[in-house]
């Protein structure tokens, strides 16, 4: 996908989905349509695990609902937020005000999806998170215009970090993106580490984005003493972080606090092997898993989907189930309202299996805990985990009144 910088951030990107009928003189009543804005990194350290596969994967929602068929039209743009608040808040501003988007998916950084969700609150639109992970956005960030859909912070911290401290890792070092999400998972997975009798010695916060060079902050860890090493970060800065710890010789264990299935390609498992992480979502999980990353696949030059992705389709699925239950018109009319259909509905699609959406926002499903095989027990390209541990989905998030959300009534 050839796009230039200038037409992804300032203009989108239109693409048709479905057919897009023409005008025709003398024509009743043109076909209601509804835009999808897919905003997202399409250009930083984020854009293996979201970017162009977040698009694509808006598109196979579309053409898997039968849109052609419904009776309505569909549009979908593209943009890249630059991982700057302002950049995404400006191209949000744009699209619901001058361009008519009636809803905007993805997203992958938790500070420009704060800033979206206060956009979608005052336009009456809806924001459908998917690669955000900061548990912010279901606690007193919480609105009625948003939900958040695959994995927060909470989660990846109780999973991933309270594993490591049962599996004796009671102290721990932080590297930490310098922004919404890195500060969100620190804060979480200390809670866990703490509440589980270990103990934080120290930390460091680096600037985001921009950074490759982590040696000064692996040095730091490393005289910390600390058994554990848990990275704060995600996408490029994770690839590198690990790189540099096997360059280094850092002998703490690595706890990859969000860790995609890009990340570990990109990597490989000769380095990535034996590293714990959290998923709520494996191409090779189960059959429904299995066939949806084939269809997803075959589109986009064989690559297997990330729980991002997965995300997308699954969140676009519903989104548009939900539009169609309650009228098109009525869908474009009130965000909120079109947000309550979607609570009120049970989940289902191939990637997450059945679930449901709480008050505060948040989609309910498993999380699953993955060690990375070793080079001698993979079958071939994208077998790359084997299963250790399951949190059912009653357990797998925080709790609905723990959060302080001012959509839950005590």
């Amino acid at each position: 996908m050839n796009l230039s910088r200038r037409a992804i951030t300032l203009g989108g990107i239109a693409t048709a989905a479905g057919t897009i009928a023409p005008f025709r003189a003398g024509r009743a009543q043109a076909k209601p349509k509804l835009k999808i804005g897919c905003l997202t990194d399409m250009s930083g350290p984020y854009k293996d695990l979201a970017g162009p596969g977040a698009a694509a994967a808006v598109h196979q929602a579309l053409a898997e609902f039968g849109v052609a068929g419904k009776g309505f039209d569909v549009e979908v743009v593209v943009a890249d937020h630059l991982n700057k608040p302002d950049v995404g808040t400006t191209v949000a501003r744009e699209w619901f005000d001058r361009d008519g988007v009636d809803i905007i998916v993805e997203v992958a950084n938790s500070g420009v999806a704060l800033a979206v969700a206060n956009v979608a609150k005052e336009k009456n639109k809806v924001y459908l998170n998917t690669g955000a992970a900061t548990s912010d956005l279901t606690a007193a960030a919480c609105n009625a215009n948003t939900i958040h859909w695959v994995y927060d912070t909470y989660m990846l911290a109780q999973s991933t970090g309270g594993a490591m401290v049962k599996a004796g890792g009671d102290s721990w070092f932080f590297i930490t993106a310098d922004y919404a999400f890195g500060k969100a998972l620190q804060r979480d997975t200390t809670e866990f580490v703490t509440g589980a009798n270990g103990k934080v010695v120290g930390s460091v916060a680096y600037p985001f984005p921009g950074t490759t060079d982590f040696s000064s902050y692996l040095i730091q860890a490393q005289a910390s003493g600390a058994k554990v090493l848990g990275m704060a970060n995600a996408g490029t800065d994770t690839i590198n972080t690990i790189k540099q710890a096997k360059e280094f010789g850092i002998k703490m264990q690595l706890a990859g606090l969000l860790l995609f299935l890009t990340d570990v390609h990109s990597l490989g498992l000769d380095v990535a092997q034996g590293i714990v992480l959290t998923d709520s979502f494996y191409w090779d999980m189960n059959d429904r898993a299995r066939a949806f990353s084939d269809r997803f696949s075959a589109k986009v030059k064989g690559v297997r989907p990330t729980m991002v992705q997965a995300g997308v389709y699954s969140s676009t699925l519903h989104y548009l189930k939900a539009a169609t239950a309650m009228g098109i018109e009525q869908a474009k009319k009130d965000g909120a309202a079109t947000i309550a259909r979607l609570k009120a509905m049970p989940t289902d699609d191939d990637c997450f299996g059945a679930g449901s959406i709480r008050a505060d926002g948040r989609k309910i499903h498993p999380s699953y805990l993955w060690e990375v095989k070793k080079p001698s027990e993979s079958k071939g390209p994208w077998d790359y985990y084997k299963p250790v541990a399951t949190t059912p989905a009653d357990k797998a998030f925080r709790p609905l009144d723990k959060g302080g959300c001012p959509l839950v009534k005590a």
